[in-house]
């Protein structure tokens, strides 16, 4: 990790350009191995595309949050209603839908405190249950993941550009706000 000034911050739609690049170059330096060049690239242009970054960031039941290092977007967070296929979903469940850090970052705790924050957001009218889909071969998110109180409760196929992914369905029941683990 670089030293320098981190801070996180809620992004907001002048943000979305600086989303989509980060965005894209988070996901591709995690999983850009895995897939056709094609096949990532189709799926970079439709997830990843600045209007769709503003689309996100302008809806109002949504939050995206960077974590900046000296004023560069280096790591993000997203959360919003939960969209997984999982018969047990309820209206005014939460999801997590990315967390990403670029891989200088990683491993130096940011990724626990961009969690936290999302985690909070998705609660702040109290506890309710949470959800977010993992790759099922990325071991090292499951147990972070699992610290945070997420088990598997299903599976489903996400589609990048025609690759299927086999994708672990977690899910977080409500948790009392002294069972959460403490922030440093």
């Amino acid at each position: 990790m670089t030293a320098g000034h981190y801070a996180i911050r809620r992004a907001t739609v002048d943000d979305a350009a600086t989303l989509s690049v980060l965005a894209a170059r988070t996901f591709t330096e995690t999983f850009g191995h895995l897939y056709p060049a094609q096949h990532l690239q189709d799926f970079l242009e439709e997830h990843y595309v600045v209007e769709r970054q503003q689309v996100i960031l302008g809806h109002p039941d949504y939050a995206v949050w960077l974590l900046e290092r000296d004023g560069v977007a280096v790591g993000h967070a997203a959360a919003g209603p939960c969209g997984l296929p999982h018969a047990e979903v309820q209206p005014g469940d939460g999801e997590l839908k990315r967390l990403y850090l670029i891989k200088d970052e990683q491993s130096c705790g940011w990724g626990s405190r961009l969690l936290e924050t999302a985690l909070a957001w998705l609660e702040r009218d109290g506890p309710r249950p949470l959800w977010l889909g993992v790759w099922s071969e990325n071991f090292g998110a499951q147990r972070f993941y699992a610290r945070y109180g997420f088990h598997k409760v299903g599976e489903y196929l996400f589609p990048v550009g025609e690759t299927q992914d086999l994708e672990f369905i977690l899910r977080r029941p409500l948790v009392a706000a002294a069972d959460q683990p403490a922030t440093a």
